[in-house]
């Protein structure tokens, strides 16, 4: 009877010990105020603006925040996950305080950002009215990712002026943020959203792996990453599902654009003077399919295609790929982290000249955001002379990031004219503003065929990435002139072209019936297969 109690009255303890020890308040009840910021940002990051906007926010205020930080995953899936919780909440409003019946109609028309002139009243209706609406999504911001989604979320709706450019009108021109650089959009004219940090884009590479391969020299350009002895070797993204890596996959594109550009003027002067515009177009097309054959390389030579853009950096480190194509901030936070445990010779990273451009990781208000006065006090803290200099002061200086060296290049330009930060800075010689061999970014050329480009990069080099290796390793074996012939079939990206892209492409995506863009994927990938075999046939002199 006696050990029966003993038993039971220790099972109680068991049971009640977490309970007896936890806090008699959690910190966000504890706390006056809340924020809900959705991010694709890293827990680093998190914790440095979390801390670093807690205290401002106390010293501004007097009082305190609590900071719930809602993490799904990268850009693209935050961007889905938006478009549904608007959906049900619009609908809620829609059905609920108006009456009004739910039909398919409503539901595409009222986040549209253009409705056709003929679009029926309801629709029109809809949109005017969640326009004018406080509908919610339960979150304050979105914090970080790429301007293609932002804007994407602005046409929609689902992201409203914070009034950041009328509070600071001192901070929106020349002298601090300008409103663009090298072609890229650095904020919405319309107060929507704003760039909040820097980003570009390079290669991450391990030496040791590189000395193992047997390749003496570094990489430096995009295109070094197709070298053959690479095969099996490349950590890279699935562009459909991380953005940021989506737009470095659109800079490798248009720097072909932008050769061809060169290669067309000095074949023919004449053109160039004739009809500029005739000679730019020819090379926006084959520049592209240059850019996308470039791609399908280098995705032959993957070890994989991860969801998140996180994953490479970290499996050049430890040596599980020789390299990847990645965030600049991602590479050199990987690279110190390597360098304090090993040395600082292990690791490497590069920025492509010419192949890279300065884009932003934008921040927003949501629309409807519960806790908007504390949603816009962090979006002023972010682009204040304070908050900017978190992302890239040392660990530990005063100002700076506690526990995490954030490596990253702020957007303000007056932040690099600081001498006095200078010493204290984790990376002294970086000045985007002042780089002169930087890729200049024309939205025109690729802007409005972003989701087409990922779409064709995944089909042709993900969904068929079997097939595309077996070819590939085929042709690295096959002798001339079979070899050449191979590679010729491999490559032939006429299903997939320019004019393809912005065409049929973009209708099968655009449909409103989602089985449209699953078959073309479906279809597009069979043919992509059919090449791969064929080539494959060829360099082993079986066709």
């Amino acid at each position: 009877m006696f050990s029966r109690l003993l038993i039971l009255a220790v099972l109680v303890g068991i049971v009640a010990l977490p309970f007896a020890l936890r806090p008699k308040q959690s910190a966000a009840a504890a706390a006056d105020d809340t924020l809900v910021v959705i991010t694709p940002h890293n827990e680093a990051l998190r914790t440095e603006f979390g801390r670093g906007f807690q205290k401002w926010y106390q010293a501004k205020t007097g009082r305190t925040v609590s900071i719930d930080w809602r993490v799904i995953g990268g850009t693209s899936e935050i961007t889905r996950y938006l478009e549904g919780e608007y959906v049900a909440a619009y609908r809620n409003r829609w059905t609920g305080e108006l009456k009004r019946e739910w039909s398919a109609e409503v539901q595409a028309g009222f986040h549209a950002p253009r409705l056709a002139a003929d679009a029926p009243a309801v629709v029109k209706e809809a949109r005017a009215d969640f326009l004018a609406s406080n509908v919610s999504s339960g979150l304050d911001l979105f914090f970080g990712g790429g301007v293609y989604d932002f804007d994407r979320q602005a046409q929609a709706g689902r992201i409203v002026d914070s009034g950041i450019l009328k509070l600071h009108p001192e901070w929106f021109g020349e002298a601090v943020i300008p409103q663009s650089l090298g072609g890229q959009t650095f904020w919405d004219k319309e107060g929507r959203w704003i760039g909040s940090v820097l980003s570009s884009y390079g290669i991450i590479f391990n030496r040791d792996s590189w000395k193992r391969l047997g390749i003496e020299r570094e990489p430096r350009q995009w295109s070094d990453l197709k070298d053959p002895r690479l095969i099996g070797e490349i950590a890279l993204c699935d562009p459909t599902k991380s953005g940021s890596i989506a737009a470095a996959f659109e800079n490798l594109i248009q720097q072909q654009m932008h050769l061809r550009v060169a290669a067309l003027q000095a074949a023919d002067p004449g053109l160039a003077a004739r009809d500029p515009k005739a000679l730019e177009a020819q090379a926006v097309r084959e520049g592209w399919v240059e850019g996308l054959r470039l791609m399908q390389l280098i995705g032959a030579n993957a070890r994989y295609f991860t969801d998140t853009s996180q994953k490479p950096p970290i499996d050049v480190a430890a040596g599980n790929c020789a390299a990847g194509m990645c965030i600049d901030f991602y590479g050199r936070q990987q690279a110190e982290a390597v360098s304090r445990r090993d040395g600082p010779d292990r690791l490497g990273y590069v920025s492509p000249p010419g192949g890279t451009s300065y884009s932003v990781d934008p921040i927003a208000l949501m629309r409807g955001a519960p806790h908007a006065a504390v949603a816009k006090a962090f979006i002023e803290y972010v682009l204040s002379p304070e908050g900017q200099a978190v992302w890239n002061l040392r660990m530990g200086t005063p100002g700076g990031p506690e526990r995490f060296a954030l490596r990253r290049l702020p957007v303000r330009k007056d932040f690099y004219a600081r001498t006095d930060l200078k010493p204290l800075r984790s990376d002294p010689g970086e000045d985007p503003f002042s780089q002169s061999d930087q890729l200049v970014y024309r939205s025109e050329w690729t802007g409005s065929l972003f989701n087409e480009m990922s779409f064709i990069i995944r089909v042709m080099a993900h969904d068929t990435h079997t097939e595309l290796v077996r070819a590939w390793r085929a042709i690295i074996a096959a002798p001339e002139p079979q070899k050449a012939r191979a590679l010729a079939v491999l490559q032939d990206l006429s299903a997939v072209d320019y004019a393809r892209a912005g065409g049929a492409i973009k209708q099968g995506l655009g449909a409103k019936d989602k089985s449209v863009g699953i078959r073309l994927a479906a279809e597009l990938g069979e043919s992509f297969r059919r090449n791969y075999a064929k080539a494959e046939a060829i360099a082993e002199g079986r066709e």
